[in-house]
Parts: C-alpha cells; structure tokens; sequence
C-alpha cells in the first residue's frame, strides 16, 4: 500500500510564502517523478510543478520564478517553495508520484488526498 501525505497548506496574504511538502510511503521500489497539481472548483485540475529522480524540473508558465520545486530521494519526499503568492494560486494542491512498486512492473500514478491553499487579504 503506497500513500502520499501532504503537508503545510493554509490560509497565507498576498505576495506571502508557503511551502508544502509531500511525503510518500509504504511497498516502494522506486520513484520516476514526483509532483504538485492544482484544482479550483468546477475547474480542471492543473500542474503546477513536477521533479523527476534525477532533478530535472518543470514548472507552469503562471508559477515560473515564484515557486520553487525540490526532491529529498532518501526521504521519498518533494517540496514546492511558493513565493509572492497571489490569489489566483488559491486551489487545492495534489501531491503526484509516479513510481514502481515491484520490480519488472509498470509505474503507476499515486495521489495525495490534497492540501487547500488561499491567498486573500
């Protein structure tokens, strides 16, 4: 059984920080790429930054220079730095991993259950 638990959302003003974290556990065998996607409501949801293994990253054009992603490897675990919020960032953010979890088999897509994030004075 694989969960992903994430961390450190909340209710922040604008132009403020937060990091979120994500942790992934349980019969893991390895991990391709993790990442955060969002969801408003009534909207699709969206990504917003994704790390793999080895370090490479990508981000949304909207978070571009704001937000910072990063990988702990030995602690199954990402990060999503986010400065100078605004309030369109608010949504529920999703933790994501791709990952194998027996030898020879095909990776599958892990989720959080999300974390809100609002950005409002």
């Amino acid at each position: 059984q694989v969960q992903l638990v994430e961390s450190g959302g909340g209710l922040v003003q604008p132009g403020g920080s937060l990091r979120l974290s994500c942790a992934a556990s349980g019969s893991i065998f390895s991990i391709n790429r993790m990442g955060w996607y969002r969801q408003v409501l009534g909207k699709q949801r969206e990504l917003v930054a994704v790390i793999t293994s080895g370090g490479s990253t990508n981000y949304a054009d909207s978070v571009k220079g704001r937000f910072t992603i990063s990988g702990d490897n030995a602690k199954n675990t990402v990060y999503l730095q986010m400065n100078s919020l605004k309030p369109e960032d608010t949504a529920v953010y999703y933790c994501n991993a791709f990952l194998v979890v027996l030898p020879g088999t095909p990776q599958r897509a892990y989720w959080g259950q999300g974390t809100q994030v609002t950005v409002s004075s």
